[in-house]
């Protein structure tokens, strides 16, 4: 079995875009921007052999907001810039009862699935409370990147760090 850090993208990756405290998903690959140690904390991670899979919910496309080619280029735009294995995306908005859609923890099972990973030697990292109880219910550790967004907060989450590149570093024995 293997280990894997399961990522959320906006606001752990990639830099959300953050409207009256609210962050929402660059809107096109012109509006990207990755977060500065990233690079760094995924390349460390990687050469951990852990399994690198970002889970993100993208429910903009389900609202007629987005189109599913905008997020599909920013995916591949990361995947092909960063030392990540795959993205999971979750295009349905809460209504639709989709199990992908997180606070479900429908995603990192099907990936624990596909990859053979062992979800209990495995972390999820997130900047949303949606995040942390969908690594919680898959049985992961959870990392909670805090940016204090006006919002509802996490319930115990492993960890509380200010970035992806603090929790690689207690992941990898750094700290």
């Amino acid at each position: 079995m293997r280990r894997a850090v399961f990522l959320d993208r906006d606001g752990v990756i990639n830099q959300a875009v953050v409207r009256n405290g609210t962050p929402y998903p660059p809107a096109n690959i012109s509006e990207l921007v990755i977060l500065p140690g990233v690079s760094q904390a995924l390349q460390k991670l990687h050469e951990e052999n852990y399994l690198l899979i970002v889970v993100t919910n993208q429910p903009d496309v389900a609202r007629g907001v987005t189109q599913k080619s905008d997020v599909e280029k920013i995916n591949n735009y990361l995947l092909s810039q960063l030392p990540l294995d795959d993205i999971k995306t979750c295009y349905h908005d809460h209504a639709d009862g989709c199990r992908c859609r997180k606070p479900l923890p429908g995603a990192l099972i099907d990936a624990a699935r596909e990859y053979q990973i062992n979800l209990s030697k495995s972390f999820m990292v997130g900047d949303r409370w949606r995040d942390i109880e969908a690594g919680q219910f898959a049985g992961c550790k959870t990392f909670f990147i805090n940016y204090r967004y006006a919002e509802k907060q996490p319930e115990s989450p492993d960890f509380i760090v200010s970035s992806l590149l603090e929790a690689q570093q207690i992941i990898c024995g750094e700290f």
